[in-house]
This record gives structure tokens, sequence and C-alpha cells, in this order.
């Protein structure tokens, strides 16, 4: 695999800041992903609490075992959604599982499609979250307000090319979102779990 561009010295610092034990560090890194880390954790799960509990979990780990992150293989970010992705992912598998031992509704068949399906959704909805500002605002405009690229580069005040230009390599980002769900992807945030 080759190797990715080096993280921001933030990252770097804070991995550093975590290992020595400073609780102010958990605190900024906390405040910094919380809100991506809970989303990411309802979107694969759909339950605030379990949402919840994931997210507890997540920081936990991270200031338990900051020595896991490894700066060489990308940002903290995607390593702290790539943490939530797999154990949301663990928790519906096992809840799904355990409904099913119990003579619950469905099909181990139904459960790996529901895990699929969600797992998925929440990477495309990382994605999109980390997309720069300008792919997102034409893929939002095209989505959500159903402008077509001559509409979407008026609202923006871009040329039509630069706004077939966002909308391809933002469709092209979000169709990754699929793949790296699938068996047999390669690992990393989103990758088969």
């Amino acid at each position: 695999m080759a190797k990715k561009d080096a993280p921001p010295r933030w990252d770097r610092k804070m991995q550093q800041r975590l290992a020595r034990g400073e609780a102010a560090a958990l605190g900024e890194l906390y405040d910094r992903f919380s809100s991506l880390v809970h989303g990411l954790a309802h979107r694969v799960l759909g339950d605030e609490r379990a949402a919840d509990g994931i997210t507890r979990e997540v920081f936990v780990h991270v200031w338990e075992h900051p020595e896991s992150y490894d700066p060489e293989q990308g940002p903290l970010r995607t390593w702290v959604a790539g943490l939530t992705h797999r154990l949301a992912v663990q928790r519906l598998r096992d809840t799904g599982a355990a409904a099913l031992a119990r003579g619950g509704p469905g099909t181990a068949e139904e459960l790996e499609h529901r895990v699929r399906h969600a797992s998925v959704a929440a990477r495309a909805d990382y994605i999109v979250q980390s997309m720069p500002a300008p792919l997102r605002a034409a893929l939002e405009l095209a989505y959500f307000q159903r402008r077509d690229y001559r509409q979407a580069a008026a609202d923006i005040g871009i040329t039509e090319e630069e706004a077939r230009r966002r909308l391809r390599l933002g469709l092209q980002l979000l169709s990754t979102a699929h793949d790296a769900a699938s068996p047999g992807a390669p690992p990393g945030y989103g990758g088969a779990a």
C-alpha cells in the first residue's frame, strides 16, 4: 500500500498529548470529533442511545490506546471515523444476531443486508462531510435543490464547465462509499468490517 501524505501536525501532537495522559487533549478531541462520531454511529445504528454508547466507546478507546493511531496511515479524523464505523457495525451485527437467536423476525441474510446498507450510508455521509466545501456545495444544490449543472453554476457563480467538474468529482467520491463497504474491499475507513 502506498504511503499517504503525512497528517497535519495537530494530529501528531494530539496523539502525543493523549499518550502522555493529558485529559485536556481528550476534551479537545471530543469537542472536535464528537458530532462526527455520534452522527456516524447514529447513521449505522438508527438509535440515539446506541449511538451515545458507541460515542463513549470510541473516546474511551482513544484515551486508553492512543498508540493504535498510526499517523503514517492518514489523518486522525479518518482513524476516528473508521473506529466508529467498525464499532457501530459490530454492534449492529451483534444486536441483530442476538435478536435472530431469540427467534426474532428476519434471516441472517437480511441482517447482513441491513449491516451493508447502514455501512454504505455511513461511509457516504462521512465522504460528503469530508469533501472540500466547493464540491459539497455543488452536490447539495444538485441533490437537495434539484438543480442541474447550469443552475448550480449560476447559483454558485462559477462556469458551467466548473460546475460539471465539481459534480462529477463529488459523485466519483461518493461512488467509493459502496466500493469500500463491499466484502473484500481494502482495509481502512469503510472497509469490510
